[in-house]
């Protein structure tokens, strides 16, 4: 089995830091690094969870049809904002859609609150999915 070595404090002091200065680097905030894995997990589970919406007459994900515009996870209030459109504004499938991915949201462990945002700028475009969806719809 491999060896793991362990760093110290006497080992930083070999490096030109005191073990005071050594203990004082750990004793840092790693709040930052913390929130940001903490967003990109969350980030990670909100796609996931969206490549399970799908529009009723489209057999793609919203994720992969290129609906999906932000997802933003804001630590300081545990707030999960996500800005989303619709194929056409006057999509027959809106409300469904729209409800669907709220709930999908609001199942993920981590933010407290949800902010979904359905916005119409910029103007959805096939460009805007994915390689897979595109073949999947033909386009390719």
């Amino acid at each position: 089995m491999p060896q793991i070595k362990r760093t110290d404090m006497t080992e930083n002091t070999q490096t030109g830091n005191s073990a005071d200065e050594a203990r004082v680097a750990d004793n840092k905030p790693k709040c930052s690094l913390d929130s940001e894995e903490q967003g990109l997990e969350i980030t990670r589970k909100a796609i996931d969870m969206l490549r399970t919406v799908f529009d009723p007459e489209i057999p793609v994900n919203v994720y992969d049809l290129g609906l999906i515009y932000k997802i933003d996870y804001d630590p300081t209030d545990e707030t999960l904002h996500v800005d989303m459109t619709l194929t056409a504004p006057n999509c027959p499938a809106a409300d469904f859609i729209m409800e669907d991915v709220r709930q999908k949201l609001v199942s993920i462990e981590g933010p407290k609150a949800v902010d979904l945002r359905l916005v119409f700028e910029p103007v959805w475009n096939q460009d805007m999915m994915s390689e897979e969806a595109k073949l999947e719809l033909g386009f390719l």
